[in-house]
């Protein structure tokens, strides 16, 4: 399979979990349920059928107008209030992190030289301490951002957290500013694990120019985020949809779910002198994977998206 529009893992082995990670293939429909999941399922139309229908019921109930504006008024409050709720109670182990992501461990090992990180939407940190337990690199500083200032505060009270070795801070990845702490041109990697989902559409354009500005020529941009008909996306009831693929959450967040043809448009988008585009493009993969409950008989379909985008 082509590595730049499927996951990186396939064909890898996750020694530590004993299980093939990202390689495990459903050949047979009659062996669907001898697992909990597997890899790079195929749509059929059936399943295609059910998401269509799902997307019209949410276009036919979206939002009430007078509602919406909240959602767009102060949308980090909605996130305080989940972090305040769940604090560090929903840290992710992301052993996946090094076999999707294995450009971000090359910068922690001993003879990378002097490497910038940032995590965008750190929540509770969670590529940020992963990545600096394993750092053999004495020259690797990460900054963490949230515009969430209690996700960063569940940052900065975490006894891991090392002011030598890394910075967390309030900031809005679709801010007119750079963060005072990053010069421009100064990052090698930035990680945006759904993260950009958050953001309403007409943000997208100044995020990108923001993302573009903090790195070097050749820095790189770790993505992953929701994909269009993901489960999430088609679970949720009328009165959610703010506009058409992005939605309010219970909890008053928000969320978007993108397809790889969004990506690229946003990616090489074209830099000022309105020729070359501002990013290469080196991954722009579907992971689609088939959850299975094998107790229940239930199939449930996730879709993410995944990227890595080289500042040219």
């Amino acid at each position: 399979m082509d590595k730049k529009t499927t996951s990186s893992a396939i064909d890898v082995k996750d020694v530590e979990n004993s299980t093939t990670f990202g390689s495990r293939l459903l050949e047979s429909e009659d062996s669907v349920f001898n697992h909990n999941a597997w890899d790079h399922v195929e749509w059929d139309k059936e399943q295609e059928e059910y998401a269509q229908g799902q997307i019209q019921k949410h276009l036919n109930s979206p939002v009430p107008e007078e509602e919406q504006e909240k959602y767009y008024a102060n949308p980090a409050e909605y996130w305080n209030t989940f972090y305040t709720k769940n604090e560090n109670r929903f840290f992710k182990d992301r052993h996946w992190l090094k076999l999707e992501f294995p450009e971000l461990f090359e910068a922690a090992t001993a003879e990378a030289g002097k490497k910038r990180v940032f995590e965008v939407g750190c929540g509770a940190g969670n590529t940020m301490f992963p990545l600096l337990e394993q750092s053999q690199n004495p020259d690797l500083f990460v900054y963490a951002a949230d515009f969430s200032s209690t996700a960063v505060q569940v940052v900065q009270s975490n006894p891991d957290y090392d002011t030598s070795r890394s910075k967390a801070f309030v900031w809005d990845l679709a801010s007119e500013d750079l963060p005072e702490t990053i010069e421009e041109g100064s990052l090698d990697i930035i990680v945006m694990i759904f993260v950009f989902s958050a953001l309403a559409p007409e943000q997208w354009k100044q995020a990108i120019n923001n993302i573009h500005r903090m790195l070097k020529p050749g820095g790189l941009v770790l993505f992953r985020d929701y994909g269009r008909h993901d489960l999430a996306q088609l679970r949720f009831k009328e009165k959610r949809l703010l506009k058409e693929n992005f939605y309010i959450r219970g909890d008053g967040t928000r969320v978007y779910f993108f397809t790889p043809q969004e990506l690229d448009t946003l990616f090489s988008q074209p830099q000022l002198d309105g020729q070359s585009p501002l990013f290469k493009t080196e991954q722009n993969a579907v992971d689609r994977r088939l959850l299975v409950n094998r107790s229940r008989k239930l199939k449930m379909y996730r879709v993410w998206l995944q990227g890595k985008f080289r500042k040219l």
